[in-house]
């Protein structure tokens, strides 16, 4: 039988060692194609690119692994990974980071390592986007690479409905200190925001986003809990944005 073929793809760039460990993990399991931006994507979110050209270059950095880098962003990759690359193939998983960095809670809604997932999850193939709680350039990534041993076969055995997407995010601790694993939902948080105000050589003035994040519940069923609380958290995730309770509450309006 043929190995699965599994795609590897971040927001950090190509170069990160994010996605350097995250490849390690995944060629144990697989055949891997990697498809990268060639910098920094962070807060992309799902952008796609539609007014400038979109290349894609080939790039011997990973020992025996197929790479390109696209100076685009990384749902850019996994749209051309999909339809030029492997056009032809099958894509068994897609897994996206180790992203410098949470995203957990509403985060997955500007992440770049997410939305690259959910790009492929929306094609209907299983994918999973790895975060670890530290932005550091060098963090240690020896963790992320146990918890992903574990969860990349699971994904990979699943027999149910296609386009599973899970958002698992890392706390930053030794893995001797990480209790374990815990399927949760999605916490509320959001960033208040704090705008640097500065002026240019010109006199000009331009504003520097910068901030903090601020958790809005303790509930203990959270992804914000597990991670507080020695865990890596696993969201079940979907592209779906409907409020279902929204339509059952203003059901009385249809027939306006």
């Amino acid at each position: 039988m043929s190995k699965p073929l599994i795609l590897v793809t971040n927001d950090d760039g190509i170069e990160s060692k994010g996605i350097s460990s995250l490849i390690e993990v995944a060629k144990q399991y697989g055949e891997v194609i990697v498809v990268a931006p060639d910098s920094p994507q962070s807060g992309q979110g799902h952008a796609i690119t539609l007014t400038s050209p979109i290349r894609l270059r080939p790039r011997e950095i990973f020992k025996d692994i197929e790479a390109y880098e696209c100076n685009g962003t990384p749902v850019d990759c996994v749209k051309l990974a999909k339809n030029i690359l492997l056009k032809n193939r099958t894509i068994d998983l897609c897994v996206s980071g180790v992203n410098h960095g949470s995203n957990a809670s509403l985060n997955i809604i500007y992440s770049g390592t997410m939305s690259a997932a959910m790009e492929a999850s929306i094609d209907g193939i299983n994918a999973i986007g790895f975060s670890l709680l530290d932005y550091a350039k060098n963090a240690d990534f020896e963790a992320s690479k146990i918890f992903a041993e574990r969860l990349i076969p699971i994904m990979l055995d699943f027999k149910g409905t296609k386009g599973q997407l899970w958002n698992v995010n890392i706390p930053k601790l030794p893995a001797d200190e990480i209790k374990g694993v815990k399927f949760c939902k999605q916490g509320i948080g959001g960033w208040k925001e704090d705008f640097k105000i500065a002026e240019d050589p010109r006199g000009e003035k331009y504003y520097w986003l910068a901030g903090s994040f601020v958790k809005n519940e303790n509930a203990s069923d959270t992804d914000l809990w597990a991670l507080d609380n020695g865990y890596v958290s696993v969201v079940p995730s979907q592209h779906d944005l409907t409020d279902y309770n929204g339509i059952k509450t203003f059901s009385y309006l249809n027939e306006l």
